[in-house]
């Protein structure tokens, strides 16, 4: 490979190597051209370009494939704009006869196909230099268009993309012949030319302006048509043609504008012309005036799909500043989408129309407005939905309502209402905290808007609004307590209407769903409170025929509901739930045969509604509360449900007797039962096996089920990596939530909240953002799968014998496209046994069940549905995987290898060679290692089956699964398998993706195989080395974006493996082009390399970023935008490229990076975001503080914009000083581009939070780097050594802006980050002197924002965990000693005195919102820092008292400037403790007491008191030790200074104390000191009080000390072990313990343990302190006893 890198293509080499490696060497060759060429120096290239040029234009005639195509013109036209033009023209004309060339044979193709790339790169390149020949060039390349085949047209097409695109306007000649040309193609078969055609038409309307004029509505309709049967890469080529050329129409280019007088569409125009298609499909167009035929034919879904992302790309190009402006028009038309009758034909087909304008409203509004334009549009959000509800109610009003069309109106506002909401709740939830402000405003009126939906006559609009109210809650977790009350009065004031009670019971359970999202939860009482309210709405529901149903529904989803609150909660209320579920059914076979004679069908549907109610109940209990399941409480439960499997035999002549309309609540039934089943163990029901399977196989193999309905799990239960088989890919996109209806399963993408309530309050799983259970009819098949996948292990082998054949006959039975439903659920069911039986590590079972299941399976390899061949090769994997015979995988594996040699169709090779790759992949390499040969050649031999690219997919994917699993052993076969890879990707079409996304695979999965070994230097490695490298080079360079993305993996692994072959310099820019594109899984791997890169070389990483700015300004149209102000669209031009454009700005990667994490909302690439941006921190903020700070600062400044706080001045001139740098060149740009040029969207909240935790990490990088950054002398004088050093103690006026700016943001996460931050910057920087002023600190000028940051959080409306937090820095501010003055610390002194107040309240008295836990974390926070304040005063006085008195001299210039305030008076700050005193000591002992009962273990918990403590009740005793935990050690520090310091003297006065504490209190206080409270309390005398005290002191750190969890703060241990030196100090306590003398030796036991474990200095020179005590106290005790 070294041989090809050389100016001019080295032909003897070249003549050496075999033919089969000459391909590889020329394409090495041009990639060396094409770097060296743009480095190369002119007269080098000019004296050698003749030769080079014969070279590159020979080459054009050797056939080339096509990677080699594109770098040969790539090449060419590069040398020919460096070097001399003087041959171009004749070039041109070489190729142009090439083209014209009637030679159609195949082997011509490929130079025909070199030729037109060349020429395309040449006008792209060199662009209006050739302005005189194009006409000629255009015309040859349309007339060979008409004959060519498809990779020609794609080809052509491309070039004649790079030839608009190279002219501009100046091709204007022959805009209509291409235009012309191109159409007709857009409905081409082949999806390569479609894509193609859009590509063209998208570069065409840039100039063409009669695109979006006078043919606007022709271009529509085309791209309706190409839509049609359309591919994922199609619709979204063609949406964005479709959506640009609207956007276009709306509002045109200036420039263009003002060459021609154009008339512009109007947004009415545009929007209809879309609707159109959204409605309509493809084929034929409405009347003129819009009216709508009322004719049937559905519409088709391709269409929608494409037509929902084009709504999507026009509102993207005219950026979010146009949609803020147009957002109630945009809004009402895209709801009007979904109310038409065309849209909502059936109720799936209303429901994907639902998903489309849903996903519409997300993908705009969602990622394009800022968090003030998003609080406008909820705003009209708002009035939408109360306008629709007007209506409603009008209509329903209407008591003599004969008129149809009034219901149907009704019936279509539901869907609206459904959209609406779910984005009202989506938008509120995304804003958080910031949403405040809705809530308190009353013009709005959104809750009253929302909880007006509830009485809905429809249920699908119910349950939306439930959700969106749930969204609202966990959003604002203040509003949650009181939503929930109001739906409970509501509920019981409405309990006559059947509406209130459904929509209400929703809106609670949804509720109650939220609380696991809020910390603070909700109080107990609320549990106690949707008990009474269910148990009411059940008792009463046999009162009234006409609320019977819903009020039995509503019951049981409350109680449902309740169960998510978890055991705490449920404990108390289990008794009463099993009676209830056991009231629900029969008690005995005798009454289950009685009650099918009785009743009549309304009876009958209350029935089993009300059961499987009580089923869904139980499986809530079961799924949320494990713990409480105690085998009693099993066995109970196992009563209703024995009955129900029993009943299940009954209910098909019930439905016989009462109509088929029970059906739907028959299957809720068996839908509830087999869920709860499969979370219970199944050796619970074992006895009811046999009939539970009975009922399972006629479930999914529709026994009696007419429908074909199919399962929807295959795909999940095929193994992921299969996705490139499946298209299962799609999931992976940004349209993921709109492709999914286009998925060949039955109902995929057709959930609904409507389709089963009790989802409402269920957790969401992950990736969803709306609940979307499947339709009834698919959820009972899939939970009947996954039921027999847990049951079938546990069953006896004749039995799985007898299944296994009953499944063929079924098989056999079927026909047609009933026979495909019935195998696919049948495969799904077998292949959840067998997952079961893998994951029991069970057998499968003797010969004869093994030759059944085997018989089912391989007839299954031939099917002609692909996704039916694929679970047969996963099925076959596993079954190989639980036999784990070798006679029994050598006989599949031997049983594929003779259908492979003799098969000739397509159907039967590919599936025979995954089932080759499955058994590999779950036999692994050692079991398969005989076969391991074999395979590998029969694979190879296939993947080089030209003429089916389906085949060499299947094949090379399973060489990919085989090349994993064998691991090291495949090393043998690396070089073949190599080389072919190789070949293939120089030779396979780029139109057939889905062989390259393979070979991508088969590439990565080489280079894992030789792993280590691509360090070294031996020539085999080193060839091997640089066929991988070429191979990433191919992939890197292919059109498609899954491609680019394995290439990227690929490269990955090479740098983990071998870093020092992986060229960064052309990696890392292109990784950043990667940021934008619209890829989702590029992004992804873009993210995950770059992770992987910036931990190693953070540095390396940044720089060539950057250079990619610095480059940028050389290549206009790469598409990389340079312009610091511009969204990532400079010019509407730069946003057609492919990639919207990488904004790289002085910011450099981590800019970018910053502002992808308010676009990006898929999980996996954000928290890979914040790895990357963590490590770069760590590498570089360091080094470079002021960019990192600089950065922060950028990111938090948002939070002022929105929030009331005023910035601490200084950020109106930084802001003006930007916007006179912007230079001439953006100002001209901006011109008519509607000021596009602000930057898109302010940051986010989250991302606020991220830069605020990021300012903390760099704080705490820099106490570890450099004493400097801590010394503001030390830093000066440094900076003066050198200017370019830079120390955070210069900056610190910035950090305390950005602290307080969070600090004081709406958001609570960014307050509690902004307090974290604070606290960090009082802790580091409280002690460094202030060189200006000797005997001050720099910390003390920045008094003021202290305390303003501080102040909000002690407002009565603050969460109790940003109090606790603000509690903790009041703590460290008064106790850092940075004030002096006491007057200027009275401010903060005094929240901490009201949050005092707070605490002695007592427990009932303030309005509670929250969990009573959080006002236990609150209160034992206030005492926590009281406690450090406290010992800090006792420490300054105890050295005042130490230091020898001095005289306060204060000289004549003294007296302006500070008075005698100059130092503290020594007992100054115990001054502001002292008043305080007697109630603080009290709460203290009574906290420790509280804490003491709290640590004692699970056995003695019966000892504990029955009402709770002082501080925490008995029902949220399990969060509260947390709580104690965090605080009790500085707690236990201030009770031994404090009765050190009163030497002991000090009483309970009982009177005192009780006149402060309230009653509750005060029997909590009765029972801790073991009184009967009521009785009056029997006067201890003050030795027994003392000796208490003591017990409890010296209880709770012996107890602590004995065995410290190795998490534990060390400042645990040295406040203990200080706590334990000060209270030796005291007479009192010395004698005590000389008195027992086990005491002493239990100590002195406890601190030599402590002594041993524990390292830091610190801690052991407190031990021996402590040590000392003891000792000084028993030799004092000797004394007194000699003497």
């Amino acid at each position: 490979m070294e041989l090809a890198h050389s100016l001019l293509l080295n032909e003897e080499a070249l003549a050496q190597i075999t033919e089969a490696k000459r391909p590889v060497f020329i394409f090495e060759w041009l990639r060396f051209l094409d770097k060296v060429l743009v480095a190369a120096n002119k007269t080098d290239v000019k004296e050698k370009q003749k030769k080079l040029v014969e070279q590159l234009t020979g080459l054009i005639n050797s056939s080339p494939g096509p990677p080699t195509r594109k770098l040969l013109a790539k090449n060419l036209a590069a040398l020919y704009s460096i070097g001399d033009t003087f041959t171009v023209f004749q070039t041109l004309d070489k190729c142009n006869d090439i083209i014209k060339s009637k030679d159609d044979t195949a082997a011509y193709l490929p130079t025909k196909l070199a030729a037109v790339a060349c020429v395309g790169a040449f006008y792209e390149k060199m662009g209006r230099m050739l302005g005189s020949s194009f006409p000629e060039t255009v015309n040859n390349l349309l007339k060979s268009l008409k004959s060519a085949e498809s990779q020609g047209r794609s080809e052509i097409l491309m070039s004649l993309q790079k030839v608009l695109n190279g002219l501009g306007g100046a091709a204007a000649s022959c805009h209509r012949d291409i235009y012309k040309n191109a159409r007709s193609l857009l409905t081409d078969r082949s999806m390569a030319v479609r894509c193609a055609v859009a590509k063209c038409l998208l570069e065409l309307q840039n100039e063409a302006v009669f695109m979006w004029t006078a043919e606007l509505e022709n271009v529509a309709t085309l791209c309706f048509k190409a839509l049609e049967n359309s591919n994922y890469g199609v619709r979204v080529a063609v949406s964005k043609l479709l959506g640009t050329v609207m956007a276009t129409a709306l509002i045109p280019k200036q420039a263009t504008v003002m060459r021609q007088n154009v008339k512009r569409a109007t947004l009415e125009e545009v929007l209809e012309l879309m609707a159109t298609g959204f409605l309509r499909g493809g084929s034929g167009f409405l009347k003129s005036g819009g009216e709508m035929l009322k004719v049937g034919g559905s519409v088709n879904r391709e269409v929608r799909v494409g037509v929902t992302q084009a709504y999507v790309v026009f509102v993207t190009t005219l950026g979010g500043q146009w949609l803020e402006r147009n957002f109630a028009t945009f809004l009402s038309h895209v709801l009007d989408l979904v109310s038409h009758p065309r849209a909502t034909q059936t109720h799936v087909e209303a429901v994907y129309s639902r998903r489309c304008v849903s996903f519409i409203l997300r993908a705009t509004v969602g990622s394009l407005l800022g968090e003030k334009a998003q609080i406008a549009a909820v705003k009209d959000i708002c009035q939408a939905i109360g306008k629709q509800m007007k209506a409603v109610e009008a209509v329903v009003n209407d008591a003599n309502s004969e008129n149809k069309s009034g219901a149907a109106d009704v019936a279509a506002s539901q869907h609206v209402m459904v959209c609406a909401l779910q984005e009202l709740g989506s938008l509120v939830q995304s804003l958080n905290a910031t949403a405040s402000p809705l809530i308190q405003e009353p013009s709005i009126g959104l809750l009253e808007t929302v909880t007006s939906v509830l009485l809905h006559p429809s249920m699908a609009a119910r349950l939306a609004a439930a959700w969106c109210l749930r969204c609202v809650a966990v959003a604002l977790p203040f509003q949650l307590t009181p939503f929930l009350d109001r739906c409970a009065e509501r509920l019981n004031n409405l309990k006559t209407s059947p509406e209130a009670v459904s929509g209400y019971s929703f809106a609670m359970a949804a509720l109650l769903g939220g609380v696991h999202q809020c910390p603070l939860g909700i109080p107990h009482a609320k549990g106690k409170m949707v008990v009474s309210i269910a148990e009411d709405l059940l008792r009463t529901a046999a009162q009234n025929s006409r609320l019977s149903l819903q009020r039995t529904q509503a019951g049981w989803l409350l109680l449902g509901a309740l169960m998510t609150l978890g055991p705490s909660v449920v404990r108390y209320h289990l008794p009463k739930m099993l009676l209830l579920w056991r009231n629900v059914f029969p008690r005995s076979l005798k009454e289950l045969e009685a009650e099918k004679a009785r009743g009549d069908s309304f009876t009958w549907q209350v029935t089993l509604e009300g059961r499987a109610g009580a089923l869904c109940a139980m499986r809530s209990f079961v799924a949320h509360c494990p713990e409480l399941l105690t085998e009693d409480v099993i066995r109970k439960l196992m009563t209703p449900i024995e009955c129900a499997m029993t009943m299940m035999s009954h209910i098909p002549s019930v439905i016989k007797a009462h109509g088929a309309h029970l059906k739907a609540s028959a299957a809720m039934v068996r839908l509830r039962l087999y869920d709860i089943l499969a979370l219970l163990p199944p050796k619970t029901y074992e006895g009811s096996f046999n009939a539970l399977l009975r009922e399972l196989v006629a479930e999914f193999t529709l026994t009696d089920n007419s429908a074909n309905t199919t399962t929807s799990l295959l795909r999940s239960l095929c193994h992921y990596d299969d996705s490139v088989l499946l298209g299962s890919w799609l999931q992976e996109t940004d349209h993921k939530s709109i492709e999914d209806q286009l998925q060949p399963n039955s109902a995929s993408g057709s959930g609904a909240l409507e389709h089963d309530p009790s989802s409402i309050y269920l957790r969401i799983p992950a990736g969803e953002a709306v609940p979307g259970p499947l339709p009834l009819g698919v959820s009972v098949i899939d939970a009947s799968v996954a039921l027999f996948g847990v049951v079938f292990p546990h069953v006896s082998y004749k039995h799985r014998l007898q299944m296994l054949d009953h499944f063929a006959e079924c098989v056999k039975q079927a026909k047609g496209v009933r026979q495909q439903a019935v195998q696919l659920n049948i495969f799904t069911a077998v292949l959840s046994a067998l997952k079961g039986l893998a994951e029991n590590k069970s057998t499968l079972g003797p010969e004869e069940v093994r030759k059944s299941a085997l018989t089912l399976v391989m007839g299954a390899l031939d099917n002609p549905n692909p996704i039916l061949r694929c679970a047969a090769g996963e099925a076959l994997g596993r079954m190989a995987q639980v036999v784990g015979e070798a006679s029994f995988i050598a006989r599949m594996a031997q049983y594929s290898f003779d259908k492979l040699k003799s098969a000739r169709d397509v159907v039967s090779r590919t599936g025979h060679s995954l089932a080759l790759g499955c058994l590999h992949r779950y036999v692994g390499g050692i079991g398969s290692g005989q076969h391991l040969k074999t395979s590998v050649s029969i694979l190879l031999a296939l993947a080089q089956d030209g003429t089916s690219p389906e085949v060499q997919t299947w094949s090379l994917h399973s060489l990919a699964l085989i090349v994993d699993s064998s691991g090291p052993m495949y090393r043998g076969y690396v070089e073949p398998t190599l080389s072919l890879v190789l070949t293939l990707l120089l030779t396979v079409p780029p139109s057939h993706t889905e062989v390259h996304q393979c070979l991508g695979r088969c590439l990565g999965a080489i280079i894992t195989t030789v792993g280590p070994e691509l360090q070294g230097n031996g020539a085999t490695i080193s060839t091997i080395r640089s066929s991988c490298l070429v191979g990433c080079a191919i992939t890197q360079d292919h059109s498609d974006s899954l491609v680019q993305a394995a290439a990227i993996s690929c490269l990955q692994q090479l740098h983990m493996f071998a870093p020092r072959h992986v060229n960064l310099s052309s990696l890392v820019p292109s990784l950043c082009v990667h940021l934008c594109s619209s890829h989702l899984l590029l992004r992804r791997a873009a993210v995950a390399c770059l992770r992987q890169l910036a931990q190693r070389e953070a540095a390396e990483v940044c720089e060539y970023a950057m250079s990619l700015a610095k480059n940028a300004g050389d290549k206009e149209n790469s598409g990389i935008n340079i312009n610091p102000f511009a969204p990532g669209a400079g010019s509407r031009r730069d946003a057609h490229s492919r990639h919207q454009g990488v904004n790289i700005t002085e910011t450099g990667l981590e800019g970018v990076l910053f502002g992808m994490l308010d676009r990006e909302t898929d999980r996996k690439l954000c928290s890979d975001i914040h790895d990357t941006l963590g490590h770069m921190l760590s590498s570089l903020a360091v080094e470079n503080l002021s960019h990192w700070l600089m950065l922060c600062k950028d990111v938090l400044a948002a939070s002022s914009d929105m929030s009331t706080a005023a910035p601490l001045g200084g950020g109106k001139d930084e802001e003006s000083e930007k916007k006179d740098e912007m230079d001439d060149d953006t100002m001209f740009t901006t011109l008519g581009e509607e000021d596009k040029s602000k930057p898109s969207v302010a940051p986010r909240w989250a991302t606020r939070v991220f830069a605020a935790d990021c300012l903390c990490r760099v704080i705490m990088l820099c106490e570890n780097a450099n004493k400097a950054h801590f010394d503001l002398a030390l830093a000066r004088s440094a900076r003066l050594k050198n200017p370019k050093n830079d120390f955070l103690v210069l900056h610190l006026s910035d950090l305390i802006r950005m602290a307080f700016m969070a600090a004081t943001d709406h958001s609570n996460q960014l307050r509690m980050a902004g307090l974290q931050a604070l606290e960090d910057i009082i802790k580091k920087f409280a002690l460094v002197p202030e060189p200006e002023f000797p005997g001050h600190v720099i910390l003390e000028q920045y008094q003021a924002n202290v305390g303003a940051a501080l102040r909000p959080a002690f407002s009565q409306d603050t969460p109790s965990d940003i109090t606790a937090k603000a509690c903790q820095v009041c703590s460290a501010w008064i106790g850092s000693g940075v004030v002096s003055d006491l007057n200027d610390l009275r401010r903060v002194h005094n929240l901490l005195v009201s949050s005092l107040d707070k605490v002695q309240a007592g427990k009932g008295s303030s309005s509670q919102l929250y969990r009573e836990s959080a006002t236990t974390m609150e209160k034992l926070a206030v005492l926590k820092a009281w406690a450090e304040v406290y010992v800090v005063a006792m420490k300054i006085k105890k050295e005042a008292e130490t230091k020898p008195k001095r005289v306060l001299k204060s000289t004549e210039e003294d007296e302006d400037d500070f008075g005698t305030v100059d130092e503290l008076p020594p007992d100054s700050l115990i001054t502001l403790v002292q008043p305080e005193l007697p109630a603080l000591s009290r709460l203290w002992l009574a906290a420790l007491k509280d804490y003491a009962l709290l640590t004692l273990p699970a056995e003695f918990a019966t000892q504990l008191p029955p009402d709770g403590g002082a501080f925490y009740t008995p029902e949220t005793i399990d969060t509260a030790r947390l709580h104690y935990r965090n605080s009790w050690a500085p707690i236990l520090h201030a009770v031994a200074l404090w009765l050190n310091s009163t030497g002991f003297n000090a009483s309970e006065s009982t009177e005192e104390s009780a006149a402060a504490m309230p009653n509750s209190q005060k029997r909590a206080t009765a029972m801790m000191l073991n009184q009967t409270p009521g009785t009056p309390p029997t006067a201890k005398s003050l030795p027994e009080i003392n000796k208490d005290r003591m017990h409890l002191i010296l209880g709770v750190s012996i107890q602590f000390l004995c065995s410290p969890r190795p998490e534990e703060p060390v400042e645990h241990v040295t406040s203990c072990l200080q706590a334990l030196h000060t209270l030796l100090d005291s007479p009192c306590a010395r004698i005590h313990i000389a008195e027992d003398q086990l005491l002493g030796v239990e100590l002195l036991s406890v601190l030599h343990r402590l002594l041993l474990t524990w390292d830091p200095p610190s801690v052991q020179l407190l031990v021996t302190g402590v040590v000392q005590q003891i000792m000084k106290m028993i030799l004092k005790r000797k004394k007194i006893l000699l003497l």
